[in-house]
């Protein structure tokens, strides 16, 4: 038995010593042309989706996600997401393509989460991702309303996604380029407040 402790505690300290040997010599390669690792890339990912479980546990969910909460959630999501995660008949920016990891696209990613761990996610960022956290700078509610919106985008239509969000939806992403970076449906805006999609009306 002491042999078999002495074997595991020399292995943790090789694996410790070679991890130090490896961050102080720069090999481990960091360029965004290359991806992690494939144990490296498991590793975060496993990490990732159980911690959000864990925190979305505790989250208060809302009896009711209302259209006024919902229509704001699409036009923040057009402003400050859209650019990274595209929409139904929208790609996401070109610059954002560039990115390790490559942001999800959600039309399809979103489908994976439940609403609270959305919530989570939008709320407190991920780090080592590029993904910000938006908790210090937007109330729940707002954060509600987006994850709400996040959560109904694989069942909505290109065209239900062009007509929500309001008027300005869309035209506030960084780098002046109005989070479309070439997409394939419309401006993303309407003519005045849009409905909420009826995807999106069920109960959260």
């Amino acid at each position: 038995m002491l042999a078999f402790l002495f074997g595991i505690l020399a292995t943790l300290a090789v694996l410790a010593v070679g991890a130090v040997a490896v961050a102080y010599s720069g090999a481990y390669e960091i360029a965004a042309t290359e991806d992690h690792a494939s144990a490296v890339r498991w590793a975060l990912q496993t990490n990732f989706h159980n911690a959000v479980e864990n925190g979305a546990e505790a989250i208060p969910v809302p009896a009711e996600i209302t259209p006024a909460m919902l229509a704001s959630g699409a036009a923040k999501y057009k402003e400050a997401c859209q650019h990274c995660h595209g929409g139904p008949g929208v790609k996401r920016s070109e610059w954002a393509s560039g990115m390790r990891p490559l942001p999800p696209h959600l039309v399809e990613a979103a489908s994976e989460w439940e609403p609270s761990e959305i919530f989570v996610i939008v709320k407190n960022g991920v780090r080592m991702t590029g993904m910000p956290a938006f908790g210090p700078t937007h109330d729940d509610e707002t954060l509600w309303g987006v994850a709400a919106f996040v959560s109904d985008l694989p069942a909505m239509t290109p065209e239900e996604y062009a007509a929500s969000g309001g008027e300005d939806a869309g035209h506030g992403g960084p780098g002046g380029d109005g989070g479309h970076g070439g997409g394939e449906a419309g401006d993303g805006a309407s003519t005045g407040p849009a409905p909420a999609p009826p995807a999106a009306e069920r109960a959260q």
